[in-house]
């Protein structure tokens, strides 16, 4: 076994997928807690908007990201003129790709911890004369703490994952966008079921120690 090709994908789809977890565990964070509070006309459709990309087969989000991302669009000819290349089929495609279908789960798990505080405390807090940004800080974020560790987490653990989208977007280049479920998918195609064995232990092992600290933070 090439020890050099087995690691490559494996730290690549960690990178990814830590880059993509943060950006969005932010983003999960920042809408989640505006959705949790607000009341506003359209509120269950902005919400099914965002919930998608948890439904849509890969492949589907993957051919919206690849007109979005593509060189036609404002969002590729931006992205051009700044860094000199398109963005499709690069690191951050990949990264892209892992984000759009990590977020739905990461939001609902994140949502869901934010409604369970308790809003009397939060109101006591107001009532002692804290702003919103200093309740949310210092309230609400450290009585959601479990259900924020767990968002991310599980985010993290899907964009690991991710396959359909991030192939279609970023391709399969090694060492540059080929992640542990492409790797797994050409090594199996080409019949390399030694390598494609051992990929799919490394993904195995990655997620059971991922589930397994989410299990253990919901008993704590």
């Amino acid at each position: 076994m090439d020890w050099n090709t087995f690691f490559d994908p494996i730290g690549l789809s960690v990178q990814i997928s830590v880059v993509a977890s943060v950006l969005v565990f932010a983003a999960s964070l920042l809408i989640a807690w505006r959705m949790a509070k607000a009341r506003f006309i359209g509120k269950s459709i902005l919400e099914t908007i965002l919930l998608l990309p948890l439904v849509l087969p890969p492949t589907v989000v993957g051919f919206v990201l690849l007109v979005v991302l593509g060189r036609r669009s404002w969002v590729g000819k931006a992205y051009e003129s700044l860094f000199g290349g398109p963005i499709l089929f690069t690191w951050e495609s990949a990264v892209i790709a892992a984000a759009v279908v990590a977020f739905p789960l990461a939001y609902r798990t994140i949502k869901t911890g934010l409604q369970g505080v308790d809003a009397d405390l939060e109101n006591a807090a107001r009532a002692m004369g804290a702003g919103e940004w200093q309740v949310f800080r210092y309230v609400t974020v450290p009585l959601a703490a479990r259900s924020l560790a767990t968002g991310y987490i599980l985010g993290f653990c899907r964009g690991l994952g991710e396959f359909g989208a991030t192939l279609m977007v970023a391709g399969n280049i090694p060492g540059r966008t080929q992640t542990i479920p492409t790797a797994i998918y050409v090594a199996s195609d080409g019949g390399s079921m030694t390598m494609a064995w051992a990929w799919a232990g490394a993904m195995i092992g990655l997620s059971f120690l991922m589930l397994l600290l989410v299990d253990q933070m919901s008993r704590d």
